[in-house]
């Protein structure tokens, strides 16, 4: 069984290693829609896989470092491109909720990427 929670993230960027001249390279901020999805057996008693509010809480702290930040100020996110922050958020993400299978961040309503670990 599959399951997702979506976090809202509104944070600012700049791209440091586009080629020069690109809109990216500018100082600019993102609404970003991030996906948690987590697969497991479905609990029979509790007849989920997991409780959303553990998901949640779980993602709190990332939450709190991301939103209403500057993203290329975080240790780890000096290129904050969609990809590595999808990769950044599993790394801290993945001990606290083992069933995690896939990390989607939209930066736009029409771009994104998906990290599967």
């Amino acid at each position: 069984m599959d399951i997702f929670k979506v976090f809202t993230i509104e944070a600012a960027h700049r791209l440091p290693n586009v080629p020069e001249g690109h809109k990216c390279a500018r100082l600019h901020g993102h609404s970003f829609r991030v996906e948690i999805h987590l697969s497991g057996e479905l609990d029979p008693t509790a007849g989920w896989v997991m409780d959303f509010a553990d998901v949640k809480q779980a993602f709190q702290p990332l939450y709190d470092r991301l939103d209403h930040h500057y993203l290329n100020d975080i240790e780890g996110l000096e290129n904050p491109t969609s990809e590595r922050l999808a990769v950044w958020i599993w790394e801290r993400l993945k001990p606290a909720l083992p069933l995690l299978s896939e990390v989607v961040v939209h930066e736009t309503c029409t771009s994104g990427c998906r990290y599967r670990g």
